[in-house]
């Protein structure tokens, strides 16, 4: 029986061994230790500059602190997934494999779908840049780094309406034809109450983390109910509903059903990043800019898809990583400031 997805899990202590002698684990933190130092070998030494479109603030922070930026968010959400664990040690694991067909129909279902959104991804970009003279990312140009342009209403309405048809109403219409159900799709709660507790505690705390800086607080009292209402649903079509979808709902089980419990986490986290490989701060002029652009986005985005690929293969629900740690934590606390000043909210 799996140790990790089967309806009667391990001990604690001997969860906790299954993981650590999990190879795809250690493969994963060596492979992290690497981008890192080359990232910084890169940008020429620890105190060098980072050759991307980052707005001045973020500009004068150091390779080394770019790094060490995202190794403590990384081990920051890692303690956070150990809360998650021991809010949901009462309840078994998701079997998420069973939720996916036989193998050679998910080899095929997997492959067929990241063709797909490599498509869309490079079609976001070459229209994006013809109309607006930036290519479409899943997120809003200054979402969680700073501006470097201001966004009209009607690009900002472009975006989502592209992200939300492309990443998520027609994969999930095509797997829904296909026969697959919403549970088959993470889209259904097994246990309700412990998902709802397990969204409220996470969302508590990345609303407290977004308060430490920037955020919608530091608004006025019309800006924050007219801009935070229109950043919830810019945001939703934008980047939450395609992410949790595509990834969450639709790759992820047949990741479990292809390899290990470990490694089908593994890519769960890295897909987010994936996705996101042509946000608005990446350059490609050149393969030096393009390797640049790669590792930050990695760098950047990575410890947040451990925490959703973690919270969707703890809950079984995608849902779940959607509510508690995207839609309102960072998208309404912190990037309300970003809508308010792209629809000129007064």
């Amino acid at each position: 029986m799996n140790n990790m997805t089967g309806n009667h899990p391990l001990p604690r202590r001997q969860n906790l061994q299954w993981l650590l002698r999990q190879r795809t684990l250690w493969v994963a933190l060596l492979s992290w230790a690497l981008v890192s130092l080359a990232f910084i070998a890169l940008c020429h030494g620890p105190s060098g500059t980072v050759p991307l479109n980052l707005p001045p603030n973020q500009l004068k922070q150091t390779p080394l602190a770019q790094v060490m930026d995202s190794w403590l968010a990384l081990v920051f959400l890692v303690l956070e997934c150990g809360l998650v664990f021991f809010l949901a040690r009462r309840r078994p694991w998701p079997d998420l494999a069973q939720r996916a067909p036989q193998r050679s129909v998910a080899l095929h279902e997997t492959v067929a779908l990241w063709v797909y959104a490599a498509i869309v991804l490079f079609a976001s970009r070459w229209l994006g840049l013809e109309t607006f003279g930036a290519g479409i990312a899943m997120h809003l140009n200054g979402s969680l780094v700073g501006a470097t342009r201001v966004q009209s209403p009607r690009e900002v309405y472009l975006w989502s309406a592209y992200n939300f048809t492309f990443f998520a109403l027609v994969p999930y219409i095509v797997f829904r034809m296909r026969g697959y159900s919403r549970q088959q799709l993470n889209l259904r709660s097994a246990n309700w109450k412990n998902d709802t507790l397990v969204i409220l505690v996470v969302l508590a705390i990345g609303c407290l983390t977004d308060l430490t800086g920037p955020n919608i607080f530091q608004l006025t009292p019309h800006q924050r109910i007219v801009g935070g209402l229109l950043s919830f649903v810019v945001h939703l079509f934008l980047t939450d509903l395609p992410v949790m979808i595509l990834i969450y709902a639709i790759l992820l089980p047949r990741y479990a059903r292809l390899v290990s419990p470990a490694t089908a986490f593994l890519l769960g986290a890295a897909s987010y990043p994936a996705i996101h490989i042509f946000e608005t701060f990446t350059r490609y002029d050149s393969p030096y800019d393009s390797l640049i652009s790669v590792i930050f986005v990695f760098l950047f985005f990575l410890p947040a898809g451990v925490m959703k690929s973690f919270l969707t293969m703890r809950t079984g629900n995608a849902w779940v990583h959607m509510w508690g740690f995207h839609a309102i934590s960072p998208h309404v606390t912190v990037d309300t400031r970003l809508i308010v000043h792209d629809f000129n909210i007064r």
